[in-house]
Protein backbone atom coordinates (compact mmCIF):
# COMPACT_ATOMS: atom_id res chain seq x y z
CA UNK A 1 0.00 0.00 0.00
CA UNK A 2 1.03 3.64 -0.32
CA UNK A 3 0.32 7.00 1.20
CA UNK A 4 -1.88 9.42 -0.70
CA UNK A 5 -3.29 12.92 -0.63
CA UNK A 6 -6.78 11.52 -0.04
CA UNK A 7 -7.84 7.89 0.08
CA UNK A 8 -10.73 8.42 -2.30
CA UNK A 9 -13.84 6.49 -3.22
CA UNK A 10 -12.62 6.90 -6.76
CA UNK A 11 -10.16 9.23 -8.41
CA UNK A 12 -12.77 10.41 -10.87
CA UNK A 13 -15.42 10.99 -8.19
CA UNK A 14 -13.36 13.26 -5.97
CA UNK A 15 -11.03 14.87 -8.48
CA UNK A 16 -7.85 14.33 -6.50
CA UNK A 17 -4.42 13.31 -7.66
CA UNK A 18 -3.86 9.54 -7.68
CA UNK A 19 -1.23 7.95 -5.48
CA UNK A 20 2.35 7.19 -6.29
CA UNK A 21 3.45 3.58 -6.68
CA UNK A 22 2.56 1.35 -3.74
CA UNK A 23 5.27 0.74 -1.18
CA UNK A 24 5.19 -1.05 2.12
CA UNK A 25 2.61 -3.65 1.15
CA UNK A 26 2.61 -7.11 -0.38
CA UNK A 27 0.06 -9.51 -1.90
CA UNK A 28 -1.97 -11.17 0.85
CA UNK A 29 -1.06 -14.89 1.02
CA UNK A 30 -4.62 -15.84 1.98
CA UNK A 31 -8.14 -14.43 2.02
CA UNK A 32 -9.72 -12.85 5.07
CA UNK A 33 -13.30 -14.20 5.25
CA UNK A 34 -14.66 -10.94 6.69
CA UNK A 35 -12.89 -8.63 4.22
CA UNK A 36 -14.34 -7.65 0.87
CA UNK A 37 -14.61 -5.29 -2.07
CA UNK A 38 -17.51 -2.90 -2.72
CA UNK A 39 -18.47 -2.99 -6.39
CA UNK A 40 -20.19 0.07 -7.86
CA UNK A 41 -19.87 -0.37 -11.64
CA UNK A 42 -21.59 2.89 -12.54
CA UNK A 43 -19.18 4.93 -10.38
CA UNK A 44 -15.86 3.12 -10.68
CA UNK A 45 -13.21 3.88 -13.31
CA UNK A 46 -12.00 0.32 -12.94
CA UNK A 47 -13.16 -2.53 -15.16
CA UNK A 48 -13.68 -4.68 -12.06
CA UNK A 49 -16.07 -2.08 -10.55
CA UNK A 50 -14.18 -1.88 -7.25
CA UNK A 51 -14.43 1.40 -5.35
CA UNK A 52 -13.81 0.64 -1.67
CA UNK A 53 -13.06 -1.98 0.93
CA UNK A 54 -15.65 -3.38 3.33
CA UNK A 55 -15.59 -5.48 6.51
CA UNK A 56 -18.29 -7.89 7.67
CA UNK A 57 -19.42 -6.83 11.18
CA UNK A 58 -22.71 -8.77 11.35
CA UNK A 59 -24.09 -11.62 9.23
CA UNK A 60 -25.94 -9.19 6.96
CA UNK A 61 -23.97 -5.95 7.44
CA UNK A 62 -20.58 -4.62 6.34
CA UNK A 63 -18.78 -1.49 7.51
CA UNK A 64 -17.10 0.93 5.14
CA UNK A 65 -16.39 4.66 4.88
CA UNK A 66 -19.31 7.07 4.61
CA UNK A 67 -17.82 8.67 1.51
CA UNK A 68 -17.89 5.21 -0.11
CA UNK A 69 -21.68 5.39 0.07
CA UNK A 70 -21.88 8.83 -1.51
CA UNK A 71 -24.88 9.31 -3.78
CA UNK A 72 -26.32 12.02 -6.00
CA UNK A 73 -28.72 13.25 -3.32
CA UNK A 74 -26.15 12.95 -0.50
CA UNK A 75 -28.76 11.12 1.58
CA UNK A 76 -27.99 9.35 4.83
CA UNK A 77 -30.03 6.27 4.02
CA UNK A 78 -30.73 4.77 0.62
CA UNK A 79 -31.42 1.71 -1.48
CA UNK A 80 -28.91 1.29 -4.33
CA UNK A 81 -29.78 -0.84 -7.33
CA UNK A 82 -26.41 -1.96 -8.67
CA UNK A 83 -24.03 -2.23 -5.70
CA UNK A 84 -22.62 -5.54 -4.55
CA UNK A 85 -19.98 -6.86 -2.16
CA UNK A 86 -17.47 -9.66 -2.77
CA UNK A 87 -16.37 -11.23 0.51
CA UNK A 88 -13.69 -13.76 1.41
CA UNK A 89 -11.45 -13.68 -1.66
CA UNK A 90 -8.02 -12.27 -2.42
CA UNK A 91 -9.37 -11.37 -5.87
CA UNK A 92 -11.59 -8.40 -6.64
CA UNK A 93 -13.04 -10.23 -9.64
CA UNK A 94 -13.41 -13.89 -8.67
CA UNK A 95 -13.91 -16.26 -5.75
CA UNK A 96 -15.51 -15.70 -2.42
CA UNK A 97 -19.17 -14.77 -2.13
CA UNK A 98 -20.89 -11.97 -4.06
CA UNK A 99 -23.98 -10.44 -2.38
CA UNK A 100 -26.05 -7.46 -3.57
CA UNK A 101 -26.32 -4.43 -1.30
CA UNK A 102 -29.88 -3.79 -0.13
CA UNK A 103 -29.42 -0.59 1.85
CA UNK A 104 -26.82 1.91 3.04
CA UNK A 105 -26.80 3.94 6.27
CA UNK A 106 -24.23 6.73 6.49
CA UNK A 107 -23.16 8.23 9.80
CA UNK A 108 -22.33 11.50 8.05
CA UNK A 109 -23.49 12.84 4.72
CA UNK A 110 -20.75 15.47 4.63
CA UNK A 111 -18.19 15.70 1.87
CA UNK A 112 -14.43 15.83 2.13
CA UNK A 113 -12.79 17.35 4.11
CA UNK A 114 -15.71 17.93 6.51
CA UNK A 115 -16.53 14.23 6.71
CA UNK A 116 -13.37 13.33 8.66
CA UNK A 117 -13.96 12.12 12.20
CA UNK A 118 -17.32 10.57 11.32
CA UNK A 119 -16.54 8.84 8.03
CA UNK A 120 -18.29 5.51 8.57
CA UNK A 121 -21.23 3.77 6.93
CA UNK A 122 -22.99 0.43 7.12
CA UNK A 123 -24.25 -1.52 4.12
CA UNK A 124 -27.04 -4.04 4.61
CA UNK A 125 -26.62 -7.08 2.36
CA UNK A 126 -29.50 -8.73 0.53
CA UNK A 127 -28.85 -11.95 2.48
CA UNK A 128 -26.62 -13.07 5.33
CA UNK A 129 -23.04 -13.90 4.38
CA UNK A 130 -21.66 -17.38 4.93
CA UNK A 131 -18.52 -16.02 6.60
CA UNK A 132 -18.26 -15.23 10.30
CA UNK A 133 -18.24 -11.48 11.09
CA UNK A 134 -15.28 -9.84 12.79
CA UNK A 135 -15.69 -8.22 16.20
CA UNK A 136 -15.22 -4.48 16.65
CA UNK A 137 -12.26 -3.69 18.90
CA UNK A 138 -13.26 -3.17 22.51
CA UNK A 139 -11.60 0.27 22.55
CA UNK A 140 -9.48 2.48 20.36
CA UNK A 141 -5.97 0.98 20.08
CA UNK A 142 -3.22 2.78 21.93
CA UNK A 143 -0.33 4.48 20.19
CA UNK A 144 2.24 1.87 19.20
CA UNK A 145 -0.30 -0.96 18.81
CA UNK A 146 0.55 -3.26 15.91
CA UNK A 147 -2.03 -3.08 13.10
CA UNK A 148 -2.59 -4.82 9.79
CA UNK A 149 -4.14 -2.89 6.91
CA UNK A 150 -5.77 -4.37 3.80
CA UNK A 151 -7.01 -3.15 0.43
CA UNK A 152 -7.23 -3.25 -3.34
CA UNK A 153 -6.07 0.37 -3.79
CA UNK A 154 -4.17 1.74 -6.77
CA UNK A 155 -0.61 0.61 -7.39
CA UNK A 156 0.57 3.52 -9.55
CA UNK A 157 -0.27 7.11 -10.36
CA UNK A 158 -2.39 6.62 -13.45
CA UNK A 159 -6.09 5.99 -13.85
CA UNK A 160 -5.35 2.96 -15.99
CA UNK A 161 -5.98 -0.81 -15.83
CA UNK A 162 -2.36 -1.61 -14.94
CA UNK A 163 -2.79 0.46 -11.75
CA UNK A 164 -5.80 -1.48 -10.47
CA UNK A 165 -4.67 -4.61 -8.61
CA UNK A 166 -6.89 -7.67 -8.68
CA UNK A 167 -5.08 -9.24 -5.72
CA UNK A 168 -5.66 -8.06 -2.15
CA UNK A 169 -2.64 -6.38 -0.56
CA UNK A 170 -1.69 -6.17 3.12
CA UNK A 171 0.85 -4.40 5.26
CA UNK A 172 1.83 -4.59 8.93
CA UNK A 173 2.30 -1.23 10.59
CA UNK A 174 1.35 0.58 13.83
CA UNK A 175 -0.97 3.12 15.41
CA UNK A 176 0.64 6.58 15.52
CA UNK A 177 -0.09 9.65 17.68
CA UNK A 178 -3.14 11.60 16.50
CA UNK A 179 -0.93 14.66 16.11
CA UNK A 180 0.69 12.97 13.11
CA UNK A 181 -2.60 13.07 11.14
CA UNK A 182 -3.37 16.19 9.18
CA UNK A 183 -7.18 16.24 9.37
CA UNK A 184 -8.96 15.14 12.56
CA UNK A 185 -7.81 14.44 16.11
CA UNK A 186 -10.84 12.20 16.59
CA UNK A 187 -9.59 9.71 13.99
CA UNK A 188 -6.94 7.02 14.27
CA UNK A 189 -3.58 7.55 12.59
CA UNK A 190 -2.25 4.26 11.26
CA UNK A 191 0.76 3.73 9.03
CA UNK A 192 4.33 4.86 8.67
CA UNK A 193 5.25 8.33 9.88
CA UNK A 194 7.00 8.99 6.58
CA UNK A 195 3.99 7.85 4.56
CA UNK A 196 5.71 4.81 3.08
CA UNK A 197 3.16 2.41 4.55
CA UNK A 198 -0.49 3.39 4.40
CA UNK A 199 -3.68 3.40 2.34
CA UNK A 200 -3.95 4.61 -1.22
CA UNK A 201 -6.76 5.72 -3.51
CA UNK A 202 -9.61 3.19 -3.55
CA UNK A 203 -8.50 1.60 -0.28
CA UNK A 204 -11.18 3.74 1.40
CA UNK A 205 -13.45 1.83 3.73
CA UNK A 206 -10.92 -0.98 4.08
CA UNK A 207 -9.98 -2.26 7.52
CA UNK A 208 -7.27 -1.66 10.06
CA UNK A 209 -7.05 -4.82 12.16
CA UNK A 210 -5.58 -5.22 15.63
CA UNK A 211 -5.24 -8.37 17.71
CA UNK A 212 -7.24 -8.95 20.89
CA UNK A 213 -5.98 -12.21 22.26
CA UNK A 214 -5.36 -14.37 19.22
CA UNK A 215 -8.15 -12.92 17.09
CA UNK A 216 -8.25 -10.00 14.70
CA UNK A 217 -10.68 -7.18 15.57
CA UNK A 218 -11.77 -4.14 13.55
CA UNK A 219 -10.24 -0.92 14.86
CA UNK A 220 -10.63 1.41 11.89
CA UNK A 221 -11.83 1.96 8.34
CA UNK A 222 -9.85 4.03 5.84
CA UNK A 223 -11.05 7.61 5.65
CA UNK A 224 -8.10 9.42 4.05
CA UNK A 225 -4.40 9.99 4.15
CA UNK A 226 -1.41 12.12 3.29
CA UNK A 227 1.69 11.19 1.35
CA UNK A 228 3.82 12.66 4.14
CA UNK A 229 2.28 10.79 7.07
CA UNK A 230 0.17 7.86 8.24
CA UNK A 231 -3.28 7.03 6.94
CA UNK A 232 -6.42 8.43 8.52
CA UNK A 233 -8.82 5.78 9.83
CA UNK A 234 -12.26 6.32 11.33
CA UNK A 235 -12.22 5.15 14.96
CA UNK A 236 -14.73 2.29 14.71
CA UNK A 237 -14.93 1.51 18.48
CA UNK A 238 -16.19 5.07 18.99
CA UNK A 239 -19.20 4.18 16.83
CA UNK A 240 -19.88 0.71 18.27
CA UNK A 241 -23.19 1.81 19.85
CA UNK A 242 -24.31 3.37 16.55
CA UNK A 243 -23.33 0.20 14.69
CA UNK A 244 -25.34 -1.96 17.08
CA UNK A 245 -28.37 0.34 16.96
CA UNK A 246 -28.32 0.44 13.16
CA UNK A 247 -27.94 -3.31 12.77
CA UNK A 248 -30.75 -4.09 15.24
CA UNK A 249 -33.88 -4.85 13.26
CA UNK A 250 -36.76 -3.27 15.14
CA UNK A 251 -40.42 -4.26 15.05
CA UNK A 252 -42.26 -1.40 16.77
CA UNK A 253 -45.89 -1.75 17.81
CA UNK A 254 -48.63 0.88 17.69
CA UNK A 255 -48.96 1.01 21.50
CA UNK A 256 -49.85 4.57 22.46
CA UNK A 257 -50.81 5.66 18.95
CA UNK A 258 -54.09 7.59 18.78
CA UNK A 259 -56.82 7.23 16.17
CA UNK A 260 -58.50 10.57 15.42
CA UNK A 261 -60.48 9.27 12.47
CA UNK A 262 -59.03 11.20 9.54
CA UNK A 263 -55.69 11.74 11.30
CA UNK A 264 -53.47 10.16 13.92
CA UNK A 265 -51.92 11.50 17.09
CA UNK A 266 -50.34 10.69 20.45
CA UNK A 267 -50.71 11.60 24.11
CA UNK A 268 -47.67 13.60 25.25
CA UNK A 269 -46.21 15.18 28.35
CA UNK A 270 -43.26 17.26 29.48
CA UNK A 271 -40.66 15.68 31.71
CA UNK A 272 -42.03 17.67 34.69
CA UNK A 273 -45.77 17.29 34.01
CA UNK A 274 -47.78 16.52 37.16
CA UNK A 275 -50.02 13.44 37.52
CA UNK A 276 -53.11 15.63 38.05
CA UNK A 277 -52.48 17.76 34.93
CA UNK A 278 -54.94 17.26 32.08
CA UNK A 279 -53.25 15.21 29.37
CA UNK A 280 -52.20 16.69 26.02
CA UNK A 281 -52.88 15.29 22.56
CA UNK A 282 -50.35 16.06 19.82
CA UNK A 283 -51.32 16.02 16.14
CA UNK A 284 -50.87 18.21 13.04
CA UNK A 285 -52.12 21.74 12.57
CA UNK A 286 -53.78 20.64 9.35
CA UNK A 287 -55.71 17.97 11.32
CA UNK A 288 -57.84 20.41 13.35
CA UNK A 289 -61.58 20.78 12.72
CA UNK A 290 -62.58 23.62 10.43
CA UNK A 291 -60.30 25.80 8.37
CA UNK A 292 -56.53 25.42 8.46
CA UNK A 293 -54.57 28.02 10.41
CA UNK A 294 -53.75 30.98 8.16
CA UNK A 295 -50.29 31.33 6.66
CA UNK A 296 -48.06 33.15 9.14
CA UNK A 297 -50.50 32.73 12.03
CA UNK A 298 -51.83 30.30 14.62
CA UNK A 299 -55.07 29.28 16.32
CA UNK A 300 -55.27 29.30 20.12
CA UNK A 301 -57.70 28.49 22.93
CA UNK A 302 -60.94 27.45 21.31
CA UNK A 303 -63.44 24.78 22.28
CA UNK A 304 -63.22 21.72 20.07
CA UNK A 305 -64.69 18.39 21.13
CA UNK A 306 -63.35 15.35 19.30
CA UNK A 307 -63.48 11.63 19.98
CA UNK A 308 -60.26 9.66 20.03
CA UNK A 309 -59.03 6.17 20.80
CA UNK A 310 -55.70 5.23 22.36
CA UNK A 311 -54.41 1.90 21.03
CA UNK A 312 -52.75 -1.06 22.71
CA UNK A 313 -49.74 -2.88 21.26
CA UNK A 314 -52.06 -5.20 19.33
CA UNK A 315 -53.99 -2.30 17.81
CA UNK A 316 -57.07 -2.74 19.99
CA UNK A 317 -58.64 0.26 21.70
CA UNK A 318 -57.06 0.65 25.12
CA UNK A 319 -59.13 3.61 26.20
CA UNK A 320 -61.50 6.17 24.67
CA UNK A 321 -61.03 9.89 25.27
CA UNK A 322 -62.44 13.24 24.24
CA UNK A 323 -60.72 16.55 23.61
CA UNK A 324 -61.99 19.53 25.59
CA UNK A 325 -60.04 22.39 24.06
CA UNK A 326 -57.76 23.16 21.12
CA UNK A 327 -54.87 24.91 22.85
CA UNK A 328 -52.74 25.68 19.81
CA UNK A 329 -52.38 24.97 16.10
CA UNK A 330 -50.17 26.30 13.32
CA UNK A 331 -48.86 25.28 9.90
CA UNK A 332 -46.22 28.02 9.72
CA UNK A 333 -42.67 27.09 10.73
CA UNK A 334 -43.98 23.69 11.75
CA UNK A 335 -47.25 21.73 11.47
CA UNK A 336 -48.54 20.96 14.98
CA UNK A 337 -51.66 21.09 17.10
CA UNK A 338 -52.08 20.51 20.84
CA UNK A 339 -55.37 19.62 22.54
CA UNK A 340 -56.31 19.14 26.17
CA UNK A 341 -58.24 15.92 26.81
CA UNK A 342 -60.77 14.95 29.46
CA UNK A 343 -58.48 12.75 31.57
CA UNK A 344 -55.41 13.46 33.65
CA UNK A 345 -52.07 11.71 33.31
CA UNK A 346 -52.84 9.80 36.51
CA UNK A 347 -56.17 8.59 35.11
CA UNK A 348 -54.48 7.48 31.90
CA UNK A 349 -51.84 5.59 33.86
CA UNK A 350 -54.59 3.85 35.78
CA UNK A 351 -56.23 2.82 32.50
CA UNK A 352 -52.93 1.50 31.15
CA UNK A 353 -52.84 4.03 28.27
CA UNK A 354 -49.36 4.92 27.07
CA UNK A 355 -48.21 8.54 27.22
CA UNK A 356 -45.01 9.68 25.49
CA UNK A 357 -42.55 12.21 26.85
CA UNK A 358 -41.59 15.05 24.52
CA UNK A 359 -37.86 15.06 23.83
CA UNK A 360 -35.88 18.30 23.96
CA UNK A 361 -33.09 16.81 21.81
CA UNK A 362 -33.40 17.37 18.07
CA UNK A 363 -33.16 14.30 15.84
CA UNK A 364 -29.99 13.96 13.77
CA UNK A 365 -29.26 12.57 10.33
CA UNK A 366 -29.03 8.75 10.35
CA UNK A 367 -30.88 8.46 13.69
CA UNK A 368 -33.19 5.48 13.93
CA UNK A 369 -36.86 6.47 14.23
CA UNK A 370 -40.24 4.76 14.59
CA UNK A 371 -43.45 6.20 13.13
CA UNK A 372 -46.71 4.94 14.69
CA UNK A 373 -50.03 5.41 12.88
CA UNK A 374 -53.14 5.06 15.01
CA UNK A 375 -55.30 5.54 11.93
CA UNK A 376 -54.13 2.51 10.00
CA UNK A 377 -52.70 0.64 13.04
CA UNK A 378 -49.30 0.39 11.39
CA UNK A 379 -45.75 1.16 12.55
CA UNK A 380 -42.60 1.83 10.54
CA UNK A 381 -39.03 1.29 11.75
CA UNK A 382 -36.81 3.52 9.65
CA UNK A 383 -34.26 6.32 9.86
CA UNK A 384 -33.72 10.05 9.38
CA UNK A 385 -32.40 10.42 5.84
CA UNK A 386 -31.88 14.19 5.98
CA UNK A 387 -32.83 17.35 7.83
CA UNK A 388 -34.38 19.71 5.27
CA UNK A 389 -33.78 23.46 5.84
CA UNK A 390 -37.18 24.37 4.32
CA UNK A 391 -40.18 22.33 3.28
CA UNK A 392 -42.79 24.19 1.24
CA UNK A 393 -46.30 22.99 0.52
CA UNK A 394 -49.43 24.83 -0.60
CA UNK A 395 -48.19 28.25 0.50
CA UNK A 396 -46.89 27.09 3.90
CA UNK A 397 -43.22 26.83 4.88
CA UNK A 398 -41.82 24.57 7.60
CA UNK A 399 -38.24 24.63 8.87
CA UNK A 400 -35.76 21.83 9.68
CA UNK A 401 -38.15 19.12 8.50
CA UNK A 402 -37.31 15.44 8.92
CA UNK A 403 -36.93 13.57 5.64
CA UNK A 404 -37.49 9.85 6.25
CA UNK A 405 -35.57 7.01 4.68
CA UNK A 406 -37.20 5.43 1.65
CA UNK A 407 -38.63 2.50 3.64
CA UNK A 408 -40.70 4.90 5.76
CA UNK A 409 -43.90 5.45 3.79
CA UNK A 410 -46.85 6.62 5.91
CA UNK A 411 -49.55 7.97 3.63
CA UNK A 412 -52.98 9.53 3.52
CA UNK A 413 -54.63 9.48 6.95
CA UNK A 414 -51.37 8.97 8.83
CA UNK A 415 -50.82 12.70 9.45
CA UNK A 416 -50.16 13.43 13.10
CA UNK A 417 -48.43 10.10 13.77
CA UNK A 418 -45.74 10.41 16.44
CA UNK A 419 -42.11 10.00 15.40
CA UNK A 420 -40.21 8.26 18.21
CA UNK A 421 -36.60 7.83 19.18
CA UNK A 422 -36.54 4.04 19.78
CA UNK A 423 -33.67 4.35 22.26
CA UNK A 424 -35.58 6.61 24.64
CA UNK A 425 -39.21 6.11 23.63
CA UNK A 426 -39.58 9.90 23.44
CA UNK A 427 -41.40 11.84 20.73
CA UNK A 428 -38.91 13.69 18.52
CA UNK A 429 -41.23 14.55 15.66
CA UNK A 430 -44.65 14.31 14.10
CA UNK A 431 -45.46 12.98 10.64
CA UNK A 432 -47.14 15.55 8.44
CA UNK A 433 -46.78 15.03 4.69
CA UNK A 434 -45.62 13.03 1.67
CA UNK A 435 -44.98 13.94 -1.95
CA UNK A 436 -47.47 11.71 -3.72
CA UNK A 437 -47.49 12.87 -7.36
CA UNK A 438 -44.17 14.63 -7.92
CA UNK A 439 -45.72 18.09 -7.90
CA UNK A 440 -43.68 21.14 -6.93
CA UNK A 441 -44.61 22.81 -3.63
CA UNK A 442 -48.34 22.15 -4.05
CA UNK A 443 -50.77 20.61 -1.55
CA UNK A 444 -49.77 16.96 -0.93
CA UNK A 445 -46.62 17.57 -2.99
CA UNK A 446 -44.06 19.25 -0.72
CA UNK A 447 -40.77 20.45 -2.12
CA UNK A 448 -37.41 20.83 -0.39
CA UNK A 449 -35.49 24.10 -0.41
CA UNK A 450 -31.82 24.08 0.56
CA UNK A 451 -29.77 26.86 2.12
CA UNK A 452 -28.97 28.25 -1.35
CA UNK A 453 -32.62 28.36 -2.37
CA UNK A 454 -32.46 25.34 -4.68
CA UNK A 455 -35.82 23.58 -4.98
CA UNK A 456 -35.85 19.76 -5.11
CA UNK A 457 -38.74 17.33 -5.39
CA UNK A 458 -38.58 13.71 -4.24
CA UNK A 459 -41.71 11.92 -5.36
CA UNK A 460 -42.77 9.29 -2.84
CA UNK A 461 -40.73 10.67 0.08
CA UNK A 462 -42.37 11.39 3.43
CA UNK A 463 -41.60 14.06 6.00
CA UNK A 464 -42.13 14.95 9.63
CA UNK A 465 -41.77 18.04 11.80
CA UNK A 466 -39.44 18.28 14.78
CA UNK A 467 -41.06 18.71 18.20
CA UNK A 468 -38.06 19.55 20.41
CA UNK A 469 -39.20 23.18 20.66
CA UNK A 470 -42.67 22.40 22.04
CA UNK A 471 -41.76 21.80 25.74
CA UNK A 472 -40.42 25.35 26.00
CA UNK A 473 -43.94 26.61 25.18
CA UNK A 474 -45.81 24.50 27.75
CA UNK A 475 -46.78 26.12 31.02
CA UNK A 476 -48.09 24.74 34.29
CA UNK A 477 -51.23 22.65 34.17
CA UNK A 478 -50.79 21.56 30.54
CA UNK A 479 -51.23 25.04 29.10
CA UNK A 480 -49.59 26.64 26.07
CA UNK A 481 -47.85 29.93 26.85
CA UNK A 482 -46.27 31.51 23.78
CA UNK A 483 -44.68 34.25 25.93
CA UNK A 484 -42.36 31.84 27.75
CA UNK A 485 -38.63 32.37 27.28
CA UNK A 486 -37.33 30.03 24.59
CA UNK A 487 -40.73 29.46 22.96
CA UNK A 488 -40.35 29.81 19.20
CA UNK A 489 -43.77 28.67 17.98
CA UNK A 490 -45.60 30.98 15.56
CA UNK A 491 -47.91 33.43 17.31
CA UNK A 492 -51.42 34.40 16.15
CA UNK A 493 -51.65 37.51 14.03
CA UNK A 494 -53.01 40.50 15.93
Amino acid sequence: MAAVVVAALSVAALGVAPATAIVGGAPAPRAYPFTGSLNRPADSPRPDGHVCGVTLVAPQWVATASHCARNDLETQVGYPHDWSVRLGSVSATSGGEVIPVEKFVRRSNGTLPNIFGKDIALLKLARPAKAAPIKISAKAPAVGTAARILGWGMTCNQSAPQCYPDHLREADTAVQPTSTCVVSLSDLCIGALDGKIGPTNMDSGGPALVKEGNAWTLAGVVSGGDSNGPGIYTNVPAYADWVRATIAERHPTVEGAVNLGSCAGSLVRKADSRPDDPALLLTNGHCIAGDHPAVGSAVTDRAEARDLAVLSASGAVKTALHTTKLLYATMTGTDVALYQVDKTYAQLAGAGAKVFELATREPQQADQIDVLSGTHRKAWACAVANIVPELREGGYTQHQAIQYSEDCVPGSGDSGSPVLDPRTGQVVGIHNTSNGLGGVCTVDNPCEVDQDGKVTVHMGRSYGQQTAGIPACLGAGSTVDLSLAGCGLTKPKA
